[in-house]
């Protein structure tokens, strides 16, 4: 049901209802959101970069809260905005140190993915992450991640290895 006021959506199985989801017309940012950002500002004495994602302050980008896997995600977001590819093939690009610095990553001040990590405060924007992680009912996806991980909230070991099997 979409109206002015909001959205709602309802998940049914076997006409039993399983969840329900209700967002608000008015709720611009939320936790967890994905967005494509533009980077507008590299600031290399805080090893941070600035992201115009749509609000009225742009978004806050620290090097430490880039993925290890920034350079895959940046040539991701590159190739899907101006081609079909296929992601199967997609080869993967090293990963950043640590130890970085922000214009070695963005230094061309690309388009990149992002998910917001905090809320925009006072007259502080949102803070981000490249970390994606996208949470479903069963699993977590975090894209160019190779990491195999089952909750630790199944408590069986012949359970856990089951599903590792699976994801494998």
């Amino acid at each position: 049901n979409a109206v002015s006021t909001g959205v709602e959506i309802a998940l049914l199985e076997d006409k039993k209802l399983v969840e329900l989801h209700h967002e608000k017309a008015d709720a611009s940012f939320a936790v967890g959101d994905l967005y494509l950002g533009k980077v507008k500002k590299l600031i290399p004495g805080l090893n941070a970069a600035f992201v115009d994602v749509g609000f009225e302050k742009d978004a806050f980008l620290h090097y430490t809260d880039l993925s290890p896997y920034a350079r895959s995600l940046l040539k991701f977001t590159q190739q899907a905005m101006t081609q079909d590819f296929d992601f199967a093939q997609f080869p993967t690009e090293p990963e950043i140190i640590k130890t970085g610095k922000i214009n070695e990553v963005l230094g061309q001040k690309p388009n990149i993915l992002v998910q917001i990590l905090k809320e925009p405060i006072a007259a502080k924007g949102p803070r981000l992450s490249c970390e994606i992680s996208l949470p479903g009912r069963f699993v977590v996806v975090t894209p160019f991640n190779d990491i195999i991980a089952v909750s630790r909230k199944i408590h069986s070991s012949e359970e856990r290895k089951r599903l590792n099997k699976i994801v494998e």
